[in-house]
C-alpha cells in the first residue's frame, strides 16, 4: 500500500532561525502575503500538474496552498480507503491491494511537496505546517493500518495468495502490504491500537522539533572570526566567501565559519590556526547537548524510550529487532558481528595513520623550536593533507581548481551515464524552480525517449538541511502512467558572486554516489507505486548509489571532467595517478568515523525500554557505548554525535550501519564491472534491467545475485579500504556475516 508520506524526523529538516536569512527565490514557491493580496486562484495541488511529466509548477503553488491541500487529501484519502473496506464483495487483488495503490493521489502531491521543500528550502509557513501537520498525518496512517475491516481483506488475500493464479511481483505486493500493516499494529488488541497512536503522534511531533533544533543550531554555532590573519590557510574565494556570510548577519568586517551537520568541518583542513581549528571542532561537537533552546537530549530520550515501547507492543524485544526483521541483515547479531570485526581493524588503521600525522607535529614543532603537542580530533584533517603531500605529492587545494561543479556534473556524472546506459541530458530552462540556484535537466533514453527530469539543487542555503539526498516528487510507475521526476540535494558552499565553485574530492564523490540514487529512481520500470525505485530495504538502498561512486576516478571519466577551471587544460597525468594511488589513503579515519556513528546508532536501539537513559545520561551513555565497542580513540570521533545524529532520529534508526552493509554489495559488483570490461554499454544495460529497473519487486539479495553471481563476500570490501582483520581482537566475539 502506497501510504502518502508523514512527516517524521528524517523529511523536514528547518529552522525558525533561518526566517531571517534565507533568501528569496526568484520563482520559488509565493508567499502567502502574495495570495491574500492576489484574486482567488485555483489550488494546483489539488490535480496532478499539467507541465511536462507532471514536474510541480513551484512558481504557482502557494504555501497557503499545502494545507488545504493536505486537508482535502486525507479527507478524499479516508473515502477511498472507507469504500475499500466496505465493499461488499469478496476481496480480490483488484478490488483491494490495486486500489489502495491508487488511492491518496492528492495527500501524496502535497506531502511530498511539503517534505521536499522544508528540507530543501524552508521559511516559517512551511515550518508551521510542518510542526501542524505532523501528528495529523500520523493519526492519518494510523486510522488507515490499523482498521480491522481494511486489514481482514488483506490477510483473507495474504492467506489465499498462492491461488489467486498471479504474477509473482502480485504476490510479493500482497506480502509487502500484508506485513505493513502487521508491522503498524494490525494485529494489536484496541488498548494496543490505542497506545500505537499515542506513540506514533508524539514520536512524529518529536521527530520534527529534533531536526528543527539540529539546522537550528547549525546556522546559530557559525564560528566568528575577527581578523583575517587568523583564516590562512583558506583560500581567497573562501575568505570572500566568508566575509559575505559575516555581512549578511550584520558582522561588517569580520568572517563567519558555517557549519555543516557532520562532526568534522571542512575549514578544519586548510586552517592553520590552531586555536581557530580547535574553536570550530569544540562548536561543532556540543551541538544539541548545551542545555540551551536546541537541546536535543531530552528528545533523544524520548524517542528512544516510545521505540522501545513500541517493539514490545508488537512482539520485539527491542527497536533493532524490529527495524532488523524488515531488512536484508535479518537480525541483530548479523549486524553486530560485522561492526565489531570492522572495528579493530578500522581504529588499528587509523591509530598507525594518527601516529604518522604525530610525526608530522614533532618534526614541524622541532624545527619551530616550540614544544609539541598531542595530535587532537581538530588536526586530523589538517596534518593529513600534509601526510596526503608527502606521500603522494598533492593535497585537495591542487585537485579542486579542476573540479568545477557544473563541469563535474555534465561532463563526468552524466557523461558515466551516457557512456554506461546511453543516457542523454540537456538543461531546459522553462520550467519553474523552487531557488534561483536549481538546475533542471531532461534526461533521455538511447532511443530518443524521455526517461526523467532531473532536478539539481547543489548549493548549502540556511534555509536547506545538512547533508546530501535524493527524493523524488514525482514516482514512476506502470499502474499510473507515471515517470518520474526526482532531484539530488547536496551542500556545497556557495562562493562569493562571479567566484568559480571548486569542489573537493569528497564533494565530487558524493555527487556520483547521490547521482546513483537518482539513476535507482529513473530506471524504475515497475507497474505499482509502492515498489517503484528506492522502494526497497534501507540496507540495499545505498548498492546502487555506491556503485555509482565507481566512475568517480574511472580513469576515463575523470579524464573527461578534471579540466582546469580557467583554461579548460585536462589534470596532468602525473596528478591524476597520484589521485589514484591515493585511494586508500585516510581510510583508517573514514571507516572509523563511520562505523563508531553506526555502533552507536545500534547500541541505542538494541537497549530494552527499562534501559533507556533519561535525558542527563545521554552523553554518558554514548560515552560509555563508544568505549566498550573499541572506539576509545579521541583523535577519530564519530561522524555525527547523539544529539545531531539526525539519520537515527529519522528514516536511518537502527539502520545507519546499511552504508558499510551495502558496500558490501558495492564491492563485490565493483568487482564484477572490472572483470568484465568496466565502462561497457552492455554492463550498465545489464545492471540496469536485472536490478536498477526492478525496484521493490524481487526480493533484494535475489536482484544482487542476479547480477554477479554469487553470494556476497566482504573480502572486496577489506581489500578496497586496505583493512587488515586482527582476529586476535576479534577472537571469541561474533564474525560478520554477509548480508543474506
Amino acid at each position: 500500500m502506497r501510504i502518502p508520506f508523514v512527516l517524521a524526523a528524517t523529511v523536514a529538516l528547518a529552522a525558525p532561525v533561518m526566517a531571517q536569512t534565507a533568501a528569496p527565490a526568484a520563482a520559488a514557491v509565493s508567499a502567502e502575503s502574495t495570495a491574500a493580496s492576489a484574486a482567488p486562484v485555483a489550488n494546483l495541488l489539488l490535480a496532478p500538474s499539467a507541465l511536462p511529466l507532471q514536474y510541480p509548477p513551484f512558481d504557482k503553488i502557494r504555501d497557503a496552498d499545502i494545507g488545504p491541500a493536505i486537508d482535502q487529501g486525507m479527507t478524499e484519502h479516508l473515502a477511498e480507503v472507507a469504500a475499500i473496506a466496505g465493499n461488499p464483495a469478496a476481496p480480490t487483488f483488484d478490488n483491494t491491494i490495486v486500489a489502495l495503490e491508487r488511492g491518496g493521489r492528492t495527500l501524496g502531491r502535497a506531502t511530498t511537496l511539503l517534505m521536499s521543500l522544508t528540507g530543501a528550502d524552508a521559511n516559517p509557513a512551511r515550518l508551521k505546517l510542518q510542526a501542524d501537520y505532523a501528528t495529523k498525518l500520523a493519526a492519518h496512517r494510523d486510522a488507515i493500518q490499523l482498521d480491522p475491516t481494511l486489514f481482514a481483506r488483506i490477510e483473507s488475500l495474504y492467506q489465499r495468495r498462492a491461488s489467486l493464479g498471479l504474477g509473482a511481483q502480485e504476490q510479493r505486493l500482497i506480502e509487502r502490504q500484508y506485513n505493513q500493516f502487521l508491522r503498524a499494529g494490525a494485529k494489536l488488541d484496541e488498548d494496543g491500537k490505542a497506545r500505537m497512536k499515542a506513540i506514533n503522534a508524539e514520536m512524529a511531533q518529536l521527530g520534527a522539533r529534533f531536526n528543527q533544533n539540529v539546522l537550528a543550531e547549525v546556522n546559530d554555532s557559525a564560528v566568528t572570526v575577527d581578523s583575517i590573519d587568523e583564516l590562512k590557510g583558506l583560500s581567497d574565494e573562501q575568505i570572500s566567501a566568508a566575509a559575505s556570510a559575516a555581512k549578511e548577519r550584520g558582522l561588517d568586517g569580520k568572517y563567519l565559519i558555517a557549519l555543516l551537520n557532520t562532526t568534522g568541518q571542512p575549514a578544519l583542513a586548510q586552517l592553520e590556526n590552531r586555536a581557530l581549528r580547535q574553536r570550530i571542532y569544540e562548536a561543532s561537537v556540543v551541538r544539541g547537548s548545551r542545555g540551551n533552546a536546541y537541546d536535543n537530549t531530552s528528545l533523544v530520550s524520548r524517542v528512544v524510550s516510545l521505540r522501545a515501547e513500541r517493539a514490545k507492543l508488537l512482539g520485539f524485544a527491542t527497536h533493532a529487532d524490529f527495524v532488523l526483521k524488515d531488512e536484508t541483515a535479518r537480525n541483530q547479531q548479523a549486524v553486530n558481528g560485522m561492526l565489531r570485526q570492522l572495528a579493530p581493524a578500522a581504529v588499528g588503521a587509523a591509530r598507525r595513520e594518527g601516529a604518522e600525522l604525530q610525526a608530522i607535529i614533532d618534526r614541524e614543532q622541532k624545527a619551530k623550536q616550540q614544544p609539541t603537542f598531542q595530535l587532537a580530533a581538530w588536526d586530523w584533517s589538517f596534518y593529513s593533507e600534509k601526510l596526503r603531500a608527502e606521500k603522494y605529492g598533492f593535497d585537495e587545494s591542487q585537485l579542486k581548481p579542476y573540479f568545477e561543479m557544473k563541469t563535474v556534473l555534465e561532463n563526468g556524472v552524466f557523461y558515466a551515464a551516457g557512456q554506461l546506459y546511453g543516457l542523454k541530458f540537456r538543461q531546459r530552462h522553462d520550467l519553474p524552480v523552487y531557488h534561483p540556484d536549481v538546475l533542471v535537466y531532461d534526461v533521455f533514453n538511447a532511443d530518443g525517449s524521455q526517461l526523467a527530469i532531473f532536478i539539481a539543487d547543489m548549493y548549502a542555503r540556511p534555509s536547506k538541511r545538512g547533508g546530501a539526498w535524493m527524493n523524488a516528487y514525482v514516482d514512476q510507475s506502470g499502474l499510473m502512467n507515471q515517470k518520474p521526476v526526482v532531484a539530488n540535494h547536496l551542500n556545497i558552499p556557495k562562493p562569493a558572486d562571479g567566484k568559480p565553485t571548486l569542489l573537493t574530492w569528497d564533494e565530487v564523490t558524493t555527487m556520483f554516489h547521490e547521482f546513483g540514487h537518482a539513476l535507482h529512481g529513473m530506471f524504475s520500470n515497475v507497474k505499482y507505486p509502492s515498489m517503484a525505485g528506492t522502494k526497497v530495504p534501507r540496507d540495499f538502498v545505498e548498492y546502487p548509489s555506491q556503485v555509482n561512486e565507481m566512475w568517480a576516478d574511472w580513469p576515463s571519466v575523470l579524464a573527461h571532467y578534471a579540466k582546469h577551471y580557467k583554461t579548460g587544460e585536462p589534470m596532468p597525468r602525473a596528478l591524476l595517478d597520484k589521485v589514484l594511488a591515493a585511494k586508500q589513503f585516510n581510510q583508517g579515519f573514514a571507516t572509523t568515523e563511520y562505523l563508531s556513528a553506526a555502533s552507536l546508532d545500534q547500541r541505542w536501539h538494541q537497549l530494552p525500554l527499562d534501559q533507556v537513559p533519561d535525558a542527563d545520561g545521554v552523553m554518558a551513555f554514548e560515552a560509555k557505548a563508544l568505549r566498550e565497542e573499541g572506539y576509545d580513540y579521541d583523535a577519530v570521533p564519530p561522524r555525527y554525535r547523539t544529539p545531531y545524529f539526525s539519520h537515527i532520529m529519522g528514516g536511518y534508526a537502527a539502520g545507519y550501519y546499511a552504508y558499510v552493509w551495502s558496500e558490501v554489495l558495492d564491492a563485490n559488483t565493483v568487482q564484477w564491472f572490472k572483470a568484465n570490461g568496466g565502462l561497457k554499454r552492455e554492463l550498465g544495460d545489464a545492471f540496469r534491467a536485472k536490478l536498477l529497473s526492478q525496484g521493490g519487486s524481487q526480493d533484494a539479495l535475489t536482484l544482487f545475485r542476479g547480477v554477479v553471481g554469487h553470494e556476497p563476500q566482504i573480502q572486496p570490501l577489506l581489500e578496497r579500504r586496505g583493512l587488515v582483520i586482527d582476529k586476535t581482537r576479534t577472537a571469541g566475539k561474533p564474525q560478520a556475516s554477509t548480508p543474506q
